[in-house]
């Protein structure tokens, strides 16, 4: 397995990030050792708050089944009494115009149902992190995915909207991937208004953290490059 330690802290050395990074893995049956979730939430991404906060659990599909758009992103099949909550959602989110019937079929889902979820800060990971979720200024997320642009990694060029939690099956499919979040995501991870995600696939971390160094390098002289260009070519 990778140093993820190692690699979480040249990341956040380079590249300036203050949330923590966060491994998410999906297996078919817990790793040994790690602790299944023991409590309850209203959303599938209070879990990415609690991996930020340095917290290593895993989760099984009833974790999820407070959220019906969360359990429909991970494939998760609803229980027989809860079953109605997924439409009752979209019903509600439809009646007060913040979504389209018709943009139900576009949401992005895990292609197989998993038996556990595991979520780990990234130093921490248990296994191999199928993806890794990175939260942050447009400043830092940008040298991020120059990072991955120069380690070759294929990238999602539009900015994903609702529900965030699509995020993760698109990376999965796609590669890299940006999010602006959603309402309901902000709320329960506390992402602050001037933030956003990217979410790239475990297997192309290490190629990226070293590449990090040089963008971030040569980010810095750009910056001075651009601030006396601005200075001296400027005419008010």
């Amino acid at each position: 397995m990778q140093d993820y330690r190692a690699i979480e802290e040249q990341l956040a050395k380079t590249l300036g990030f203050t949330r923590r990074p966060v491994g998410i893995a999906f297996l078919e049956s817990p790793p040994d050792g790690v602790a299944r979730f023991a409590g309850k939430e209203p959303s599938g991404c209070s879990f990415w708050r609690l991996a930020a906060e340095g917290r290593t659990f895993y989760t099984v599909p009833s974790d999820l089944f407070n959220c019906a758009i969360g359990s429909y992103t991970h494939n998760f099949t609803l229980s027989p009494e809860r079953a109605r909550e997924l439409d009752q959602t979209l019903s509600f989110m439809t009646g007060i115009g913040y979504i389209r019937m018709d943009e139900v079929p576009e949401i992005e889902r895990l292609p197989e149902r998993p038996g556990v979820v595991v979520y780990a800060p990234l130093a921490d990971t248990p296994v191999d992190p199928d993806v890794v979720l990175f939260g942050g200024r447009a400043g830092r997320v940008m040298l991020l995915q120059e990072a991955a642009l120069r380690a070759g990694l294929p990238t999602q060029t539009a900015l994903m909207g609702r529900p965030t939690c699509m995020a993760l099956p698109a990376a999965l499919a796609r590669g890299l991937v940006a999010s602006t979040a959603c309402v309901g995501n902000r709320v329960y991870t506390d992402l602050g208004e001037d933030e956003l995600y990217v979410v790239l696939p475990g297997k192309y971390l290490a190629r990226i953290a070293s590449e990090a160094e040089v963008i971030a390098g040569a980010n810095a002289k750009l910056y001075e490059y651009h601030r006396e260009r601005r200075q001296t070519l400027t005419i008010e």
